[in-house]
């Protein structure tokens, strides 16, 4: 039996971990930069099994504070009254072997619109955003 980081998803915590994954459309990537300064950032992504894969530009400052300390936290927005919190923390690396976001089947399902909306073509979005992050799971908490 394979251990997952994620919880247990016949638990009512596990079972809203793993739907916020699918159903989402942000989570706040916290890197660190060279100063030691937490750096969140909003961004678009897919769960997949026990990782969720980001795409980025190739100039974007989370790539080096990723190479510099690969140790990253991902979060979803609250419910704004201090409920429905889900914290992530992993192993973030820059990967070569990842579909590009325009060849990801969950990706574009999940933001074709936004990328027709803000980028004119999911074509462009690959363009502007080439670099593919995975993150691994590591511990999850919340409540």
């Amino acid at each position: 039996m394979t251990h997952s980081a994620l919880p247990d998803p016949s638990t009512p915590f596990g079972e809203r971990v793993r739907r916020r994954l699918a159903d989402e459309q942000i989570i706040w990537l916290t890197t660190v930069s060279k100063d030691g300064t937490p750096q969140p950032n909003p961004i678009w992504f897919v769960h997949e099994d026990e990782h969720v894969l980001l795409y980025n530009g190739g100039d974007v400052k989370r790539i080096a504070h990723i190479a510099a300390n690969p140790r990253v936290a991902l979060n979803f927005d609250g419910d704004g009254k201090g409920s429905d919190i889900v914290v992530i923390t992993g192993t973030a690396r820059v990967v070569d072997d990842a579909l590009l976001p325009h060849q990801n089947p969950a990706f574009v399902a999940k933001y074709r619109r936004g990328m027709e909306r803000m980028y004119g073509t999911i074509e462009h979005f690959t363009e502007t955003h080439p670099v593919a992050i995975r993150v691994e799971f590591g511990k999850v908490r919340g409540f």
